[in-house]
């Protein structure tokens, strides 16, 4: 291994492929491709395998690791592991409202139809065929990620040695519809919790919200900031440390003085922080899409929301967050989503996505799977998880109420090691 960069007991190396943007043409349009190969100090003379990372989203680079601790701790004691950047994020072909400005709206619909999990599983299969031509390697996937690894499963089983799930185990073959309407129930009860723990979150909240209804407030990155942009921010309530980060930033919007009240600048810039639609378009333009098998989603949130009209705010009604969810209303308020909104609607009305999943192949699996699901999620509704779970072969699964979605990121060496155990034997269910 020749390290580009070393942390603090971690060598790490870079890799760049070059690959297909389509792979029915593939010697059509090329994409670069990156992945960060990760080797713990002490094994790096030894050979060992590979564990490939994906990344939640859709549409977020791997993460940038500062040093040896966590999952990634718990990984390198047995395999190098390799940060994918799945195509379109990170460095891997990035996907932002310049990099599309060349192309019509048909021509970006089309483009970014090849960025979903099927996609990012050949490029997978294409990348081990260079790196690791005849091994077979190990897959975790968290959130998104877990989307992949069912994928993956489903269409090139026989390049993975054992699987990891964490927060990540889809519906096989459920609607859209049916997803957001678990999530919102979910998100229900998540505001519930918040506004109970914070005693004056509800009056900061509802005068904050009726300060924007009557005045033109500009965040940062110079759009207007809107009521329903600000419920927007309730996708923080389903992470550990979520609510926390969302109740001091309203603590701190409206600042009094002999003046009258304003909006501190330091809420209009942390509030940019919190939401990652204008820096990650895909999450907004795909995020429906991750759902749909030869169907269109046809804005499933936004029609939804209609059976749940208690989020639509009005001045003397309860105010409620919403969670992960996109709306067609995002494409005209997000200065970095406006250029993308012909192509957005394309999207949301295209009907012909190709089946991610194989259902058949999945309950003859033999590779080894171990996953961790998370009872209180509010983003992967564990009612659903629980049915696929049943549905895939040789898949193991630990349920647990400890942790909110983002379990891994705060305690990943204890969680991938239960994992690992889980897949060697040690059954915990």
């Amino acid at each position: 291994m020749n390290p580009d960069m070393m942390l603090a007991g971690v060598l790490a190396q870079k890799h760049t492929f070059t690959l297909p943007l389509d792979y029915q043409q593939p010697k059509g349009q090329q994409l670069t491709v990156f992945a960060r190969e990760l080797c713990s100090i002490d094994n790096k003379d030894k050979k060992l395998p590979y564990l490939v990372f994906f990344q939640g989203g859709p549409g977020f680079a791997a993460m940038r690791p500062a040093s040896n601790s966590g999952w990634i701790r718990r990984a390198l004691k047995e395999f190098r592991v390799l940060l994918l950047d799945q195509r379109g994020t990170g460095l891997s072909s990035p996907i932002n409202y310049q990099s599309l400005t060349h192309l019509t709206a048909s021509e970006q619909a089309d483009y970014l139809g090849h960025f979903r999990a099927d996609n990012i599983v050949r490029d997978a299969e294409a990348i081990r065929a260079q790196l690791s031509p005849n091994e077979k390697w190990a897959i975790l996937g968290q959130s998104f990620g877990g989307f992949c690894v069912l994928r993956y499963l489903s269409s090139a089983a026989e390049g993975v040695s054992e699987a990891y799930i964490t927060g990540g185990i889809p519906s096989l073959a459920r609607h859209a519809d049916e997803v957001y309407h678990a999530t919102y129930k979910r998100v229900l009860a998540k505001n519930q919790d918040f506004f109970h723990r914070f005693k004056d979150a509800k009056p900061l909240v509802e005068r904050l919200a009726n300060y924007l209804r009557n005045h033109d407030v500009k965040l940062a990155t110079g759009e207007t900031l809107t009521v329903e942009m600000l419920q927007l921010l309730g996708i923080n309530l389903g992470m550990e440390q979520g609510p926390e980060s969302l109740y001091y930033l309203l603590e701190q919007a409206i600042v009094d003085t002999a003046e009258g009240e304003y909006i501190n600048p330091l809420f209009l810039n942390h509030f940019c922080q919190l939401l990652d639609y204008n820096t990650n378009p895909i999450f907004a333009l795909l995020h429906e899409a991750i759902y749909c098998q030869q169907n269109a989603s046809q804005w499933s949130a936004h029609r939804v929301r209609q059976t749940y009209r208690e989020f639509n705010y009005q001045p003397g009604k309860a105010f409620l967050f919403t969670g992960e969810m996109i709306y067609p209303w995002m494409f005209d308020q997000f200065s970095h989503l406006a250029p993308l909104k012909a192509a957005a609607d394309l999207l949301a009305n295209k009907s012909d996505w190709p089946t991610l999943y194989d259902i058949d192949t999945l309950s003859q699996n033999t590779v080894p799977v171990a996953a961790a699901i998370y009872s209180e999620d509010m983003y992967v509704e564990m009612d659903y998880s629980l049915e696929t779970a049943k549905q895939v072969g040789q898949l193991k699964y630990w349920l647990t109420s400890e942790y909110e979605h983002n379990g891994i990121r705060m305690d990943g060496e204890h969680i991938l090691d239960k994992l690992i155990q889980l897949n060697r034997g040690n059954n915990l269910r």
